[in-house]
């Protein structure tokens, strides 16, 4: 893994790690860690977790909800 594609993943992790614990938006979280284009973050998000950034956060609340 180049230091480019490591920085990108710790980005996108903080951005989720933000948008399931503050209840932060895709766009406020993208800005939070670096991006300037939302676009962009959604296009790489969905490339990392498989999912935009909104149904990936449901889909991990309600997963959490069931656990507790």
């Amino acid at each position: 893994m180049t230091p480019l594609q490591y920085q990108k993943q710790m980005r996108l992790h903080e951005a989720r790690r933000l948008m399931l614990s503050t209840s932060a938006d895709a766009a406020s979280a993208a800005h939070h860690v670096g991006y300037e284009s939302p676009s962009q973050f959604n296009r790489e998000y969905r490339r990392m977790f498989g999912t935009p950034p909104g149904r990936d956060i449901a889909q991990l609340r309600h997963s959490q909800r069931g656990v507790d």
